[in-house]
């Protein structure tokens, strides 16, 4: 397997909002940081040169390969500001009641924070962080018991 391109980094999250021209993403990614810190209690960190994530864990790839990867995090992008959840699926009742956005596999993707009801936004990020500690804790006990 390749090596993964998008690592962790020492770049400043600060600087790099700061850095968004446009003030209502600026403001936007900066109410992101305060939900996805509260759900995941982890300082945002910058990986590749334009992803702020939140806590670690280690990905394990079908091939049995793994790598160490965001819990959560975002990304704004010139059409929208890409949020990486993963578990979507599994939240099909709050999704339904989020407002205004698309999906990908794992990824969430909204225009503007206004689109969207922050209270389902701050829900659906704590279920992601659960889900993904939950899954990481029970792949641990897994792995320790063999």
């Amino acid at each position: 397997m390749a090596e993964l391109k998008t690592k962790v980094n020492k770049g400043s999250v600060a600087d790099f909002i700061d850095a968004i021209a446009d003030a209502q993403v600026r403001d936007d990614c900066r109410t992101i940081v305060k939900i996805m810190q509260a759900a995941t209690k982890a300082q945002p960190e910058m990986w590749g040169s334009a992803i702020v994530g939140f806590g670690r864990r280690q990905q394990v790839y079908a091939s049995g390969k793994t790598a160490e990867w965001m819990v959560i995090g975002f990304s704004p992008r010139k059409q929208n500001t890409t949020l990486y959840l993963g578990g979507l699926e599994k939240n099909g009742d709050l999704m339904a009641h989020l407002g205004t956005h698309s999906c990908g596999k794992g990824c969430l993707y909204i225009k503007r924070l206004s689109d969207i009801r922050l209270p389902v936004l701050k829900k659906l990020v704590q279920a992601s962080v659960r889900q993904k500690t939950e899954t990481g804790a029970a792949a641990k006990s897994k792995s320790s018991q063999i």
